[in-house]
C-alpha cells in the first residue's frame, strides 16, 4: 500500500510517501512560502535526482497539486500516476476532546477540525485546507486524520485541568491539551524495543526538544501528564516561545507597558524563549557556541532551558512513580550531547548515569546511559511522519474489511 503524508502548514506543506510493504520512504518533499514571493517546492525521490521548482504558489490548493505531480514525475518520479496511491494521513493539530485516536476523515471530521480552529488558529487552518486540497485532487481516496492532541486523552483530571472557573472547561474546553502526541508516542514505542520490554511495563519520559519542546510522562503506554497545555506555549522554555509564565505579566504589559494584546502574543511566542533571553539566536546550537566564547546571556538561557527540562523530569518521576527511561529526541535532543550532558548532570538521585563517551558519539537510535545504570538514557530520532502512516494503513485495512 503506498501512503502519502501530508503536514500542511501555515505557508509551507511538507510530503512523504511510504511503501507500507517495508515502510520505507519512496521521496519525500516540501513547498515553501506558499503565498509569498519566490516560493520553492523540493522533491527528494529515493534513488533520483532532487526536483527543485521555484515558482509562485498561491494557495494550498496549487502546492498540494504540484507535490502529488512529483510523484508521478515521468524522470524524477517514484509512481506511474495517481491511482498508485492508496491513502493519504494527514497531521492535525488539534482535535480538542472529540478524537481519542487517529480517524478516517468524513464530512463530520472536518466539521470538528474547522471548530477547533479556534483552538488552534495557527495550525488547524492549514491543515484543513490541505485535506479539502486532497479530497479534490484524489477524490475517492481514504483520507486519515492524525492529532497531535489524541494521545494525551489518557492524562488524568487533576493534571488536565487549570485552577480556574470550572464553567470554563465545561463551556469554554478551557483545559491543558498538550501538543507533539505523534512524536511522544513514536519514540515510546521505540523505547520498549530498544528496552526489549512492552510499553505496558514501561514508565517513561520523554523530550521532543526543537524549536518547540514538550516533555511527556507515559505511565505502562499511556500519557499521564505533558507540558504543553491549552496551547503549545506553556511548559518548558523554547526557541522563540517563552514556556510558562506568571499570567499577570500579560495583564501588566497591556496595563503598564502599552504594548496590545497582539504585540504581547507576538512577543511571547515568537520574541522570547532561547532567542529573546541570549538576543543571539533561537537555535541552540548558536547559543551554545555564543556560550563558548564568553557571551553571558547565553549562558542564562542555556543554564535557564537546561533547568526547567530538569525540573520536568524529577517532577514526571514523582508522579510515575518511580522511572524505567528517558528518552531524547527533536533536533536538540537527538543531536545535541552538551544539552544532553547538563540535563542529566543532576538526575543520579532519581536512578540515571550518562555515559558521557556514549553521549558524545550518539547517532541515531541508541542507549547513553551507563551499563549498570537503573533508568535507560536513550536517543531516539522521532518520526511522526511513519507513525502517521502507521494509522493510516491500519484504519483503511479495518475499513476495507468492512
Amino acid at each position: 500500500m503506498n501512503i502519502v503524508v501530508i503536514n500542511s502548514g501555515s505557508s509551507s506543506v511538507k510530503y512523504q510517501l511510504f511503501d507500507m510493504k517495508r515502510e520505507t520512504v519512496l521521496g519525500r518533499g516540501i513547498v515553501e512560502r506558499i503565498g509569498l514571493q519566490k516560493s520553492r517546492l523540493q522533491f527528494f525521490p529515493l534513488h533520483k535526482k532532487k526536483i527543485t521548482i521555484q515558482q509562485d504558489v498561491h494557495d494550498h490548493a496549487t502546492a498540494i497539486r504540484m507535490a502529488l505531480d512529483t510523484l508521478i514525475h515521468k524522470e524524477h518520479g517514484v509512481l506511474k500516476k495517481k491511482g498508485d496511491i492508496d491513502a493519504v494521513g494527514h497531521r492535525v493539530v488539534h482535535g480538542a476532546e472529540a478524537f481519542s485516536s487517529s480517524v478516517l476523515i468524513d464530512g463530520a471530521v472536518i466539521r470538528a477540525i474547522k471548530k477547533y480552529s479556534q483552538l488552534a488558529p495557527l495550525h488547524n487552518p492549514p491543515n484543513l485546507r490541505g485535506i479539502v486540497a486532497c479530497q479534490k485532487i484524489l477524490r475517492g481516496v481514504p483520507q486519515v486524520a492524525v492529532f497531535d492532541t489524541s494521545f494525551y486523552h489518557s492524562i488524568p483530571r487533576p493534571a488536565y485541568l487549570y485552577g480556574l472557573p470550572l464553567s470554563l472547561y465545561e463551556k469554554e474546553g478551557i483545559r491543558r491539551y498538550g501538543f507533539h502526541g505523534t512524536s511522544h508516542r513514536y519514540v515510546t514505542l521505540r523505547a520498549a524495543r530498544l528496552m526489549k520490554a512492552p510499553p505496558r511495563k514501561l514508565r517513561l519520559i520523554s523530550c521532543h526538544l526543537g524549536n518547540g519542546c514538550s516533555v511527556t510522562a507515559t505511565k505502562y503506554g499511556k500519557a499521564i501528564e505533558t507540558s504543553m497545555g491549552f496551547t503549545p506555549l506553556e511548559g518548558v522554555m523554547m526557541g522563540t516561545r517563552c514556556g510558562s509564565v506568571d499570567p499577570a505579566i500579560v495583564i501588566y504589559l497591556i496595563e503598564n507597558c502599552g504594548m496590545s494584546p497582539e504585540k504581547v502574543h507576538e512577543m511571547l511566542n515568537k520574541k522570547s524563549g532561547l532567542l529573546g533571553v541570549s538576543g543571539v539566536s533561537s537555535d541552540m546550537r548558536d547559543v551554545y557556541n555564543a556560550l563558548s566564547r564568553g557571551n553571558s546571556r547565553a549562558r542564562i538561557a542555556f543554564e535557564m532551558f537546561v533547568y526547567q527540562i530538569q525540573k520536568c523530569i524529577g517532577a514526571y518521576a514523582v508522579i510515575l512513580d518511580g522511572l524505567d527511561g528517558l528518552i531524547f529526541t527533536g533536533g536538540i535532543g537527538e543531536n545535541h550531547g552538551p544539552t544532553r550532558t547538563a540535563i542529566c548532570k543532576h538526575l543520579a538521585c532519581i536512578g540515571m548515569t550518562l555515559d558521557e563517551k556514549k553521549n558524545t558519539h550518539a547517532c541515531g537510535e541508541a542507549v547513553i546511559s551507563r551499563t549498570h545504570s537503573p533508568v535507560k538514557i536513550l536517543t531516539i530520532p522521532t518520526n511522526e511522519e511513519l507513525m502517521i502512516a502507521k494509522d493510516t494503513y491500519k484504519i483503511v485495512r479495518m475499513t476495507d474489511k468492512r
